[in-house]
């Protein structure tokens, strides 16, 4: 019975991700594919031997897999216990005589990951908005310079994110650092950031931010400015000076005056943890922590990936996620700031957003074209009886190719869906 609510639940989220798909897209395959990594003519699926489909291999794939040695593979079958493996080699014949064809599909069609969800622990920064505390992590720079600056200051890596620079001024909300004065918490050693806005205003509220520097002046006493208004009469005394600066880092709030990040009530957490409801398991202000849901998936060359989920655009998947709502991020939806993110809406079951298997990203860190923002595109199988494991963006495109597969981009609620998810390293 909790099985069946489970697959109700599942479907009924669909629409809200799928309405309006219907673009067909194909990435180029050279570009995002990766260095070192091959694949085969079929793509990575689950039925594919080698580079051939198992149903081509003589014998099938029991035969290929008997010539393999040590497999790795990380789908996960049931297996018996020691105990039981002596009676159950006197019986296999007649078990597999009377497995049904969909009894065995099911088996195929399900995809467990080890550490499929697993806790990330972030350090928070103290800033200020109007003259109250917020508290928000720093996940992503736009140069390299301040990535460096940062990960050393917060002993936490920061990923560099060129495209970020990319992104429109409506996409952006403001942020005053500085550079001397009060020694704190600041990025730069000085008083927390000063922010022009919060999740509270949500019309011009976001992650993303750009940066006008604030030094003091020479013959100044500084002292702490929590608003931007005392910075603006500080400015207009002469005793500070304002540097607008060409750099944009992820900064998603999770404190605010108004409020704070959804914690997820059963923070206990498993691969079988539900996707929704919250995606902070923990806000410890005194420590200045935050502990997120970090999920896997795939980079564009098969590689494992963990992202945690911030905020996103429009306000019924941030709801559903309780994530921060952001309408602002619409504006990245043909910008270059956003970066093509995919995930299945049906096929194998497993842990992705919609309870199939895992998303697969065009971009990861360390590649030109990784950012933080997810353009999100869906994936339907043309017979998901027949869904395969794709892993790659080589996967995708061979799948794609073949009509297997139809992929369009999310408008839930018939609208641009923007998603900020960062990919980080949750066991530094």
């Amino acid at each position: 019975m909790k099985k069946s609510l489970k697959y109700l639940a599942i479907l009924a989220l669909i629409p809200l991700f799928t309405a309006g798909l219907g673009t067909s897209y194909v990435q180029d395959a050279e570009a995002a594919k990766g260095q070192g990594v091959g694949s085969s003519k079929y793509g990575s699926g689950t039925n594919v031997c080698g580079l051939q489909l198992c149903s081509e291999y003589p014998g099938g794939k029991a035969a290929w897999i008997a010539e393999q040695e040590g497999s790795t593979a990380e789908v996960e079958v049931p297996q018996e216990t020691e105990e039981e493996s002596s009676d159950i080699d006197s019986q296999q014949e007649t078990e597999e005589e009377m497995m049904s064809m969909t009894e065995k599909a099911d088996m195929s069609s399900v995809l467990k990951l080890s550490r499929a969800n697993v806790p990330a622990t972030i350090p928070m920064h103290q800033g200020y908005y109007d003259g109250g505390e917020v508290y928000f992590i720093i996940t992503d720079a736009s140069d390299p310079t301040h990535a460096d600056l940062i990960t050393e200051n917060q002993g936490w890596k920061v990923e560099l994110a060129p495209l970020l620079a990319n992104a429109p001024a409506e996409a952006l909300s403001k942020t005053y650092m500085f550079t001397n004065g009060i020694e704190g918490d600041g990025v730069h050693g000085f008083q927390g950031e000063v922010f022009t806005s919060t999740p509270a205003q949500a019309d011009v509220y976001s992650a993303l931010t750009s940066h006008v520097h604030v030094t003091w002046n020479d013959g100044v006493l500084p002292r702490v400015l929590d608003s931007e208004e005392m910075i603006m009469v500080a400015a207009e005394d002469g005793q500070i000076t304002l540097s607008e600066l060409d750099v944009v880092l992820n900064m998603p709030q999770i404190v605010w005056p108004e409020g704070q990040m959804m914690v997820k009530e059963d923070n206990t957490l498993t691969d079988e943890t539900p996707y929704g409801g919250g995606q902070v398991l923990d806000i410890d202000t005194e420590e200045k922590t935050v502990t997120f849901i970090a999920h896997r998936g795939w980079g564009p060359d098969g590689r494992t990936i963990y992202y945690i989920v911030t905020d996103a655009t429009p306000s019924g998947p941030a709801e559903m996620m309780g994530v921060t709502s952001t309408p602002t991020s619409a504006s990245l939806i043909a910008n270059s700031a956003a970066v093509d993110l995919f995930q299945f809406k049906d096929g194998i079951t497993g842990t992705g957003p919609l309870g199939f298997q895992p998303g697969i990203a065009a971009g990861a860190p360390g590649d030109a074209n990784y950012s933080p923002m997810w353009r999100i595109f869906m994936i339907g199988w043309a017979d998901p009886a027949n869904a395969q494991l794709l892993e790659t963006i080589g996967d995708i495109n061979a799948y794609s190719e073949a009509g297997m597969i139809d992929i369009g981009i999310a408008r839930p609620m018939d609208s641009d869906h923007i998603v900020n998810c960062p990919f980080i390293d949750p066991f530094q």
